[in-house]
């Protein structure tokens, strides 16, 4: 990947790895702003819009990205989106239906056709697998170290915290597997592998930032 050219980062992670938080970070260094799915199905829901929405905005203005933007307060100079808090027991995935993901799909293209972005979502690897200027990384943790976050951040106990692991794990592999047809646990999908495990969420979005170069 060319940081000097127009480019797309996509992270995939897994709940409770503190990806979320290396995304961020990753953005911040680079000067660009990060993406995530809260966002983007906060988008959705609050301009109802769809695939035909989105190419007839396309199609009215070279600059129709721009003008989204300001229209929903995103970007100017910022380089983190809003945050949209999802709670755990609403997760979109139960959601989502074919134009939901095709919408979904077609904001993706669009922020990263108009600027450089890092973007956290359980689909962006395969979205943007034939883009020329692409890095997918994905962050894992041993289960430990997920349960003991999400405790802390979910203010669960350890027993809600591990049942809502595996049920998000379940409903995020289970997501990527219907739309694109591999698993989100397939290594082949990124070229980055990262395991959080002794590893601080500066360290990790330095240790991304050097590998790009």
């Amino acid at each position: 990947m060319n940081k000097n050219e127009k480019f797309v980062i996509t992270i995939n992670r897994e709940l409770g790895s503190g990806g979320r938080t290396v995304g961020e970070k990753l953005a911040e260094r680079l000067g660009v702003t990060y993406y995530d799915k809260a966002l983007i199905r906060a988008l959705e829901k609050k301009y109802h819009l769809t695939v035909e929405e989105i190419e007839s905005l396309k199609g009215k203005k070279h600059n129709w990205w721009a003008d989204f933007k300001r229209v929903v307060g995103i970007g100017g100079g910022l380089t983190k989106a809003p945050y949209y808090q999802v709670n755990i027991g609403d997760e979109p995935e139960l959601l989502t239906t074919e134009d939901m993901f095709a919408a979904e799909k077609e904001i993706l293209l669009g922020i990263a056709e108009n600027e450089s972005c890092v973007i956290a979502g359980r689909s962006g690897f395969f979205v943007f697998r034939k883009h020329p200027n692409h890095l997918s990384v994905l962050i894992q943790a041993p289960m430990e170290h997920r349960v003991e976050r999400v405790m802390r951040k979910q203010e669960l106990s350890r027993e809600d915290a591990e049942e809502t692991i595996k049920r998000v794990d379940k409903m995020r592999e289970n997501y990527v597997q219907k739309y694109t047809s591999t698993s989100r646990y397939d290594t082949r999908n990124y070229d980055l592998v990262i395991n959080m495990d002794g590893k601080t969420e500066d360290e990790v979005a330095d240790m991304i930032f050097n590998y790009i170069g």
